[in-house]
């Protein structure tokens, strides 16, 4: 009986050996090699600044852009008097975006009779795609003296960021 406890016992050791010899003889090492590059591009920009409305005898001058800023010098006459501006803003990209904020903050020290109006630009803005708003500067019609002030100057942020829904 002690005997053939041993048998079993070497038999196993050596089908452990076999088995073991036989995986290395037949394992073999996998190299994986590869590259990944982004091919997606990001551009989104403003592209146009045109003048939809003048109110006669206002100058609404030359507005001038780049790709993130707008530039426009309205002179207003009268109370009541108005220029509105109509702002281009295209996705020439291959990633969708959305709008992360738009701000517009006209100067504190500035003409109190002077106010801005502004839309708010498209808030989804597939690749591809244009959204145009509007900004208008208008004279308050309400206004009975002079101002001290004659000008106000604004500021817009418009940011959009990669639409990840």
């Amino acid at each position: 009986m002690k005997d053939s406890k041993n048998i079993v016992i070497l038999a196993l050791l050596l089908a452990i050996l076999l088995m073991s010899v036989a995986y290395a003889a037949f394992a073999t090492q996998i190299t994986i090699n590869g590259t990944a590059e982004i091919i997606g591009v990001w551009n989104v920009k403003i592209t146009g600044i045109d003048v939809s409305f003048v109110s006669d005898g206002c100058d609404a001058g030359t507005p001038q852009f780049t790709d993130s800023t707008v530039t426009f010098d309205a002179k207003l006459v009268k109370p009541g008097d108005s220029i509105t501006y109509l702002i281009t803003v295209e996705n020439n990209g291959t990633f969708d975006a959305k709008l992360s904020n738009a701000i517009f903050t006209p100067e504190e020290n500035g003409s109190t009779a002077i106010i801005y109006k502004t839309e708010e630009p498209l808030q989804l803005l597939k690749a591809g795609s244009v959204t145009k708003f509007l900004l208008c500067v208008t004279f308050d019609e309400n206004t009975t003296e002079m101002p001290e002030s004659t000008t106000k100057k604004i500021t817009g942020v418009i940011e959009y960021v990669q639409n990840t829904d």
